[in-house]
């Protein structure tokens, strides 16, 4: 009789591309699970929206332009930076609830877990953007440019998801727990209201002033705003921006993955 061994080979590895989806489906599936995490933040930009559009509003002046034309492109692109801190709470809850060591014990590329989540977050984001953009259109802003403008305004608000994305990932791998994270989220509101989003930069103190005009949210907000009303341009500068941002932050978040 003859016995024949067989030997079962190892499984191979996931792939990078493969890793990617499967941890951008993860984080899709809890949103859609959650649905009470989207509708808050509707009421959320509806809220801050509102108080901008019609209790400080009548006190801000914006030059040539009305505050709401002034205001609600400027919303739309730094909304973001308000979703952002639930990112970045996600992020340390799954350190803390040792989901994110599950995934660092499987043969993955720690870059696709970065992409992975920036994919889902940003995917998010959209919803928050098209939102945020309709509530803008109900409280009175009215489009002045093409629209081919328009789109390409959303197609800058939808590199600002990404790029601000990586940036609040990086705080929740660098934040112990999630309400560390929460904390750590709140500078993304000092960047965004100190500059020019919504109040012209010149009404502020003139030590202030060299911050607000060169930190980057400003010039985001002035190309969003010169593509929706044609009031100047810094689409170049957002794009630089945007780039040196995601540079930075995104070799940021794999080290820290390598070494959580």
């Amino acid at each position: 009789m003859t016995i024949t061994a067989t030997i079962a080979r190892p499984a191979r590895a996931p792939g990078a591309t493969g890793s990617a989806l499967q941890v951008a489906r993860r984080v899709l599936l809890k949103y859609v699970r959650t649905p009470g995490l989207s509708i808050m933040s509707i009421v959320q930009s509806g809220m801050f929206l509102f108080s901008f559009r019609y209790v400080f509003g009548g006190a801000i002046h914006a030059g040539s332009l009305s505050y709401v034309d002034y205001l609600v492109p400027a919303y739309v692109a730094t909304i973001v930076l308000f979703t952002g801190g639930g990112i970045a709470v996600a992020v340390a809850e799954d350190r803390t609830a040792g989901f994110t060591d599950r995934l660092l014990s499987l043969p993955v590329p720690r870059l696709s877990l970065v992409i992975g989540r920036t994919l889902a977050d940003s995917t998010t984001n959209v919803w928050s953007i098209l939102t945020t953009a309709a509530l803008g259109f109900a409280f009175g802003f009215r489009l002045t440019g093409t629209t081919a403008d328009a789109l390409a305004a959303f197609g800058l608000c939808l590199v600002y998801a990404v790029v601000f994305t990586v940036v609040f990932i990086v705080m929740g791998l660098f934040a112990p727990n999630g309400q560390a994270a929460q904390g750590m989220s709140l500078i993304a509101f000092v960047f965004a209201f100190i500059s020019s989003a919504y109040v012209p930069a010149a009404s502020m103190p003139g030590w202030l002033q060299p911050f607000s005009k060169y930190q980057p949210i400003t010039p985001m907000v002035n190309a969003v705003r010169s593509l929706l009303t044609g009031s100047g341009s810094d689409v170049g500068l957002a794009l630089a921006w945007s780039a040196l941002l995601v540079a930075v932050f995104t070799p940021i978040a794999v080290f820290k993955y390598r070494h959580a």
